[in-house]
């Protein structure tokens, strides 16, 4: 063992992995939230009136545009902020707005709600990736990272399943036109995943705070103002304020015109897709999500430079993740329609496939995520860019699977399929949360994990689900979304190996680059 790596007793190592047992379960829970939209979709779609195109929205966009703009200021906090009070307040407030869900009675309404469950949930991710952090040495944190990052599966697992059985036993008791105060289903389903998570809350508030970058041995002071630094963040991203933030941050007079121009494009861009698509919500949820990340980095280079070098201006981070962020539009694309896919070619039951489908989603997606993880820390003490090679294999062996999978007229085969295709839908995740930490240092651990969820939740979850619905609505075919879905992997995977060519430089140039860039190191 090197001699400078940290230690810990027994005894701290058992209470870092009961935080990590309760982060993982906020996590369940999360997801759970999450994916039940998935299993709902077909009840919610007939009893709506919407279209495919409106419900990858409610799934992928209105969650996924404001979690990833709120993920960066609340990213800041969990930089400078107490980390178990954040995640408890955040748990409370997203499983609020899920049990609020079940009141919806128009696209808006629904949509207004999973807007305020995207909010809530911004927090998790960085507040989660931080505490663990510093937690665990450096040694184990892909693994710890996969094991957390396995709670996403076992929640879309669960969702599915609880979704599926509450449905078909809702509907199975109160035929239509007979239900208590006119109910359907899928309301009732909402309220019976909400209301738990204010109980997990509590819960989690009891956790103990570990000291922030410890486990490196690069000390953090704590930050006076943390709510100063959470409110910047904010007026960073908050179209409208970030122009004002700008130049009150004294912006140069072509970094303001670039902001406008900016607005300008992303207005017109939307404009034009609404022309040619229809869907505005979608595109002018789009153009406020990238106009105000694009504002948020012009700030981030003028209040911290050697943030922004380490996060902006690494090849190897940058590459890294617009690779993982396409490989989150395959995944969400193929997780939210994977369950209406077999309801209309298979004609499988709800009850019955949320049984069937959330129990291969729990199992394959948990053993995917894990298996990842620990070939992932394997393959890295053997090589630098190991870490990288298994995102590379998780990118590619789903594109044969996958299209089996949709166009075999076998169930029992498509769903054994399917299983393969969750398996190697999860072995990147662990990947991609330990290396974009490791390429920065402690102190932007946060900042850096909210860029890195930002970048999957715009180009992935935003873009993903709604694209499959779109060309499904399109060609009246969900398979044909479905496959483009797949095919986005082999963008992913050349971005990915861009990214190994690049990453040795960088890692063994960190303090290097964030020292040129004004960071000074105790």
């Amino acid at each position: 063992m090197d001699p400078e790596e940290p230690t810990q007793t027994p005894a701290e190592f058992r209470y870092s992995c009961y935080t990590l047992f309760i982060l993982m379960v906020v996590y369940i829970v999360n997801f759970i939230d999450r994916q039940i939209l998935a299993i709902l979709n077909e009840e919610i779609k007939g009893d709506l009136g919407l279209t495919d195109a409106q419900m990858g929205f409610l799934y992928g966009t209105a969650f996924a545009v404001f979690y990833a703009l709120f993920c960066i200021p609340l990213g800041r906090l969990a930089d400078v902020w107490i980390r178990r009070t954040l995640v408890a307040y955040a748990v409370a407030f997203w499983s609020l707005a899920t049990a609020l869900s079940g009141f919806a009675r128009n696209f808006f309404e629904l949509g207004a709600a999973r807007i305020a469950v995207g909010v809530g949930e911004a927090a998790t991710g960085p507040c989660a990736y931080s505490l663990l952090s510093d937690s665990f040495v450096p040694a184990r944190r892909a693994t710890v990272i996969a094991i957390l990052t396995s709670g996403i599966y076992v929640g879309a697992g669960l969702g599915i399943f609880v979704g599926g059985q509450i449905v078909q036993r809702w509907n199975d008791a109160f035929p239509v036109g007979t239900a208590p105060f006119g109910f359907a289903g899928w309301q009732i389903a909402f309220f019976v995943i909400g209301l738990p998570g204010l109980v997990l809350a509590l819960w989690v508030r009891t956790l103990r705070e570990p000291p922030r970058g410890a486990m490196d041995g690069i000390i953090s002071p704590p930050e006076p103002h943390p709510f100063r630094e959470f409110g910047a963040e904010l007026f960073a991203v908050l179209p409208g304020f970030s122009i004002v933030n700008l130049y009150r941050r004294g912006a140069s007079r072509k970094a303001l015109i670039a902001n406008v121009v900016a607005l300008i494009g992303f207005s017109l861009a939307a404009w034009l897709f609404i022309g040619i698509f229809d869907n505005p919500a979608q595109w002018i949820a789009l153009a406020i999500g990238f106009y105000a990340t694009m504002s948020w980095a012009q700030g981030l280079a003028l209040r911290d430079p050697p943030t922004a070098t380490l996060i902006l201006k690494s090849r190897a981070w940058v590459l890294f993740v617009l690779g993982i962020s396409l490989l989150g539009f395959s995944t969400y694309g193929l997780a939210y329609f994977t369950a209406p896919f077999f309801i209309r070619y298979h004609s499988v039951p709800i009850g019955e496939l949320g049984f069937t489908l959330g129990g291969i989603t729990a199992a394959f997606g948990f053993l995917g995520v894990t298996t990842g993880g620990f070939a992932a820390d394997y393959w890295r003490a053997r090589h630098p860019c190991g870490r990288l090679y298994v995102a590379i294999i998780a990118a590619l062996l789903p594109i044969p699977i996958g299209f089996w999978m949709l166009y075999t007229t076998s169930t029992t085969l498509a769903f054994m399929l399917n299983a393969v295709v969750a398996f190697t839908g999860a072995a990147w995740l662990g990947v991609g949360g330990s290396t974009v930490t490791d390429l920065v240092l402690p102190r932007m651990r946060g900042s850096a994990t909210a860029v890195y969820i930002l970048a999957i939740t715009l180009l992935g979850q935003a873009i993903g689900p709604f694209t499959v619905g779109l060309i499904s609505d399109l060609t009246g075919d969900l398979r044909n979304g479905l496959v483009v879905a797949l095919c986005v992997n082999l963008v992913a995977a050349t971005l990915i190996v861009l990214a190994a060519r690049y990453l040795v430089e960088d890692e063994r140039s960190l303090r290097e680059r964030a020292r040129a860039a004004g960071e000074t190191f105790a």
